[in-house]
């Protein structure tokens, strides 16, 4: 298992668009073999003492942390992915991101804990 992560701000305001835009790229990410996708917006995120999300991100007065992650079978498949999602057409329809890219934090990691109640919903 090989999970892509991220962290961005969005304007409050934007909170549509960023979910429209959300829903494309997870079909997009399904197709190339995302296993789990999930798109989080802030409910609880507390300012820290010396770092925090808001500070990770520069996060102006406005915006909303979003915090996002895609479980995918191996890293092999997400490096393709990576490659092949900006290369399908319907990327291009995505149009322009409504949140500073340049602002945005990513990663790929290798889980070392997991746990997962089948009774959860």
């Amino acid at each position: 298992m090989y999970v892509n992560t991220y962290v961005i701000a969005v304007p409050e305001q934007n909170k549509d668009e960023y979910t429209r835009i959300a829903q494309q790229f997870a079909e997009v990410a399904k197709d190339f073999g995302a296993l789990e996708i999930f798109e989080n917006w802030e409910q609880e995120v507390p300012d820290g003492k010396i770092t925090d999300y808001r500070k990770a991100v520069l996060a102006q007065p406005g915006e909303k942390i979003v915090l996002s992650w895609i479980i995918w079978p191996d890293r092999e498949t997400g490096a393709r992915a990576h490659k092949g999602m900006f290369e399908d057409p319907r990327m291009s329809e995505i149009g322009n991101l409504p949140f500073d890219g340049e602002r945005m934090i990513l990663g790929g990691f290798t889980p070392i804990v997991s746990y997962r109640n089948s009774d959860a919903s």
